[in-house]
Parts: C-alpha cells; structure tokens; sequence
C-alpha cells in the first residue's frame, strides 16, 4: 500500500463524489488517499479495523475465509462504494478478505476518527444506512437467484448488466472469479459459454464477449439482476 500525498487528486476525489456532504467540511483534514496495487490485499479477515475506506478508483474484490482455510468469493466492488461499514458500526472484527482486483484508489478515514467524531452525525448515519440497506438487497437477489435458475439464465443475466454500447462485454475478471460469483464451477461455466455460443447469442474472444443476439440473451436473462456490488 502507497499513501499518496497528493492534495489536489484527494480534493478532486472529495468534490467527484460529493464526500464532504456525508461528514462535514473538515473530514478532509482526517482523510488519506491509498493506493493498492492489483492482488494486494487491503483488508485481511479477524484483523481490526484501523481504516474506513471509500472506494474512489478501480475495484476490489471480497472475499469469506472459512475455518478450513478455504475462500469464496462473495462480490466485487467497483468505485463508489465503502468498505468497513459493518465493521465501524458494530465495532467487530473484519469479516472478510479484500483484495485490490486492480489498482485501487481509497479515501482512508481512522476509524477512531468516525467512532469518536461522527455516530451521531445525521448525514453520516444516513450515509451508512443506505451503504448497508444495498448491500443487503444485493447479497440476498443474487444468493436467492443461485439457487433458484439454472447457470444459463445467471450467466446471461451477469452479462446483461455488462453490456456496453457496442454490443459487446470486455471481461474484467477471470472465468474462475465470475464462477464464483456466480456459485458454479470453472468448468460449468466454460460449457455454459459455449452453449451460448453454440446457440450463437454470444462470441468469445479471448476476454472480449461479442452480442449476436441481444434479444435471446435478455429473454434468457428473465430480467434477473445479478449485480457485482
């Protein structure tokens, strides 16, 4: 991890996403700006809380280390969005992993700062409200949805949400992540590209995905939202 010391990309990063209205004007004199290069871990499970991070740039990936040693991957999280809401509310140890799943601006604030400063600060309070009331309604759509509809319809509403304008998805995460995401196997996954593929809705190539058939991969998709928050 770098700190950067760099007042005018903090400052641009403050006034992008409106930060000071969360706290107040002089969150700025407590706030750090850190840099994560990709894999680098930011926040290792059972460990204190030390920072309140903001995700400004890149993305980050959390992940559930289990008793025996093993992981799953449970979200990504892309810029803006807050990492150590739980943690600072209920005071607790982190919960899970988070690594930097490319390189990764935070705003850092001492969670000592928050605890001590701002819990009873309405605008804050609102703040971590509506950070854990989507979080929530994120974890329990796509837990309800793995469980529910087969891989086809998960897959082809996880690229759904990752359409771009020219019709076509540049995959920023590996085939092992996305089948984590979305509670299948690396070889499940493969076929279930190929069948669409097969089907000639979709075209792989390499980690670009080509739209053929927009209007079958939609209605396959039966309007799920399978998001990566």
């Amino acid at each position: 991890m770098d700190r950067i010391s760099n007042s005018e990309l903090l400052k641009y990063y403050f006034v992008k996403y409106d930060i000071k209205n969360i706290f107040d004007d002089n969150i700025i004199n407590y706030a750090q700006l850190h840099f994560y290069r990709k894999d680098e871990l930011i926040l290792k499970a059972e460990s204190e809380l030390e920072y309140y991070y903001l995700l400004v740039k890149g993305k980050v990936k959390i992940s559930y280390l289990f008793e025996n040693g093993k992981s799953m991957l449970l979200k990504f999280y892309k810029e803006f969005n807050i990492i150590g809401d739980i943690e600072l509310l209920k005071d607790k140890p982190i919960r899970c992993n988070v690594e930097a799943a490319e390189d990764t601006y935070l705003i850092a604030i001492p969670s000592t700062i928050l605890r001590k400063k701002y819990m009873n600060n309405v605008n804050f309070l609102h703040h971590l409200v509506d950070s854990l009331s989507e979080k929530l309604e994120a974890t329990i759509n796509n837990t309800s949805y793995n469980f529910i509809y087969p891989l086809i319809n998960r897959l082809a509403s996880y690229l759904v949400e990752h359409i771009t304008d020219k019709n076509s998805i540049v995959l920023s995460s590996s085939f092992k992540e996305i089948a984590q995401f979305l509670g299948t196997t690396y070889r499940h996954l493969n076929r279930t590209f190929k069948e669409l593929e097969a089907e000639k809705i979709i075209k792989c190539e390499n980690t670009t995905i080509y739209i053929l058939d927009e209007a079958r991969l939609r209605e396959l998709s039966k309007n799920l939202y399978m998001t990566s928050i």
